[in-house]
């Protein structure tokens, strides 16, 4: 599946349009690289994605077209979050 569908359907972030812009500003990385929103998510992938000032770090558990509100949490695992405190590499802490 898509990144920024993947983002959109599990509702880490509302809108796909935002996804993509999110994506394509360098905010999201899968297994460590940097990810355009057409990359593609599998189960099993680490996807860390920089909202403002703090850094959200997941495991996609599963992938499905759509799911409902109380069922998008299922998608993935929250492995940890993070404030962002450098400016040069955003991942580093």
């Amino acid at each position: 599946m898509r990144l920024d569908k993947f983002l959109k359907v599990s509702r880490l972030i509302k809108r796909r349009t935002v996804a993509k812009d999110v994506s394509e500003q360098g905010r999201v990385w899968i297994n460590d690289r940097e990810a355009k929103a057409s990359s593609t998510v599998k189960v099993g992938d680490e996807l860390k994605i920089q909202y403002g000032q703090k850094i959200v770090s997941i495991r996609v558990e599963r992938i499905v077209e759509t799911t409902k509100k109380d069922e998008a949490s299922g998608m993935y695992t929250l492995l940890k979050e993070e404030a962002r405190q450098s400016e040069n590499n955003p991942f580093t802490l």
